[in-house]
């Protein structure tokens, strides 16, 4: 996570679901952005300032955010367009977006939906829409057209956390940096000054 300049510094969190994320910050005010009433009281027993609204229409200032993260969220919406937009004109200028979210391919529909959504301890059935994913090049164009430029990782699970969350179904399951874009993939980018 970048580290603020100065403290009181705000990241928005797209997509906060309970607050996991707020274990990680510090030195920022983090407010939560989700849909769900019952994860932003969660959230909010973490520090989070929860807030209850769609990623389509943020309820914050121009450039009131010095970080913007989107985790496992864009995977999830069907205007992306639109949401991008407004991640990036709720960063200020020379602030950092920090995304992950799944590939659009053959793989990615195969081993994360087919195959993962039947695996126990694996997401919910149904909770992915393939038709929904995102290929890095089509999301790189979504950001440049807003003036971020977003580098683009791999992501894959650790096979030995996965193996232990398996087995004990509580242990943090660690998301491995790869060359591999072929499922998962993390994308991040500072939204230039101009």
């Amino acid at each position: 996570m970048p580290t603020p300049d100065r403290d009181g510094t705000v990241l928005v969190d797209v997509g906060c679901g309970g607050g996991l994320l707020a274990d990680h910050i510090a030195n920022h005010t983090h407010v939560g952005i989700d849909l769900t009433w019952s994860a932003l009281a969660t959230a909010r027993r973490h520090g989070v300032v929860p807030v209850c609204a769609d990623a389509a229409r943020l309820p914050l200032v121009d450039g009131s955010a010095s970080v913007v993260v989107a985790g496992e969220v864009l995977e999830h919406v069907t205007d992306l367009p639109g949401v991008v937009a407004e991640l990036c004109r709720v960063l200020s200028p020379g602030g950092t977006v920090i995304i992950d979210t799944i590939n659009d391919t053959w793989a990615a529909r195969f081993l994360l939906v087919t195959i993962a959504e039947r695996l126990p301890g694996g997401p919910p059935p149904r909770i992915h829409n393939p038709a929904l994913f995102v290929s890095p090049q089509r999301l790189q164009a979504e950001f440049a057209r807003h003036g971020v430029d977003l580098a683009v990782r791999g992501l894959r699970p650790s096979a030995r956390d996965y193996a232990r969350f398996l087995r004990h179904r509580r242990r943090p399951v660690r998301m491995l940096t790869t060359r591999s874009l072929a499922l998962v993939y993390r994308g991040v980018g500072r939204k230039s000054l101009a």
